[in-house]
């Protein structure tokens, strides 16, 4: 399975990046491939080296303005022109979607692939891996959407909530809808 996961390129403390390296492995000794933002830093270096190190595949799709981050050594590395294309690419070379912990860009993508979900433009599943509580106030907020009446699909249709890393893979790789 490719698995594009969007993530923060900050530097954090373990709380956020232990999670990250362990879903990183996952991924590697599942025999799958990590598609990100291509980043050799942050959150986004340390879910590269988990899936590097367990033997994983690395499609990176970085951006022409923040190339020089880019990591070396990836099996393959795509510099899209712009933010557009790159999440377009992200989404088009991936089979399924995790949302880690991040800033506004990760909502930005996150957000994205939602909508595209909503309206029925794809059926790839999206999970968001809530490490250390980061998105309890995001889960709220959808939750508070659904039951407004401003989601026109069930929430459990968009996306699935995990809390550890294990999973957020066990999910995807039983192939279930959302719950």
């Amino acid at each position: 399975m490719r698995i594009c996961v969007f993530l923060s390129a900050a530097d954090l403390d373990d709380r956020y990046t232990r999670p990250a390296r362990d879903f990183g492995r996952l991924i590697g000794k599942g025999g799958h491939s990590l598609v990100w933002g291509g980043s050799d830093t942050g959150l986004m270096k340390v879910v590269a080296d988990g899936v590097q190190e367990a033997g994983g595949r690395l499609v990176g799709i970085s951006v022409e303005f923040l190339a020089n981050k880019a990591r070396p050594g990836a099996d393959e590395m795509v510099v899209a022109a712009d933010l557009a294309e790159r999440k377009r690419l992200l989404l088009e070379r991936s089979d399924a979607v995790v949302v880690m912990v991040g800033g506004t860009g990760t909502l930005d993508e996150a957000t994205e692939i939602l909508e595209l979900k909503k309206h029925g433009r794809t059926d790839k599943p999206v999970v968001l891996l809530n490490t250390a509580g980061f998105y309890d106030g995001l889960k709220q907020q959808f939750q508070r959407m659904e039951a407004e009446g401003f989601l026109p699909r069930p929430l459990a249709e968009l996306m699935f909530f995990a809390e550890e890393p294990a999973e957020a893979l066990g999910y995807l790789e039983a192939g279930r809808p959302a719950r």
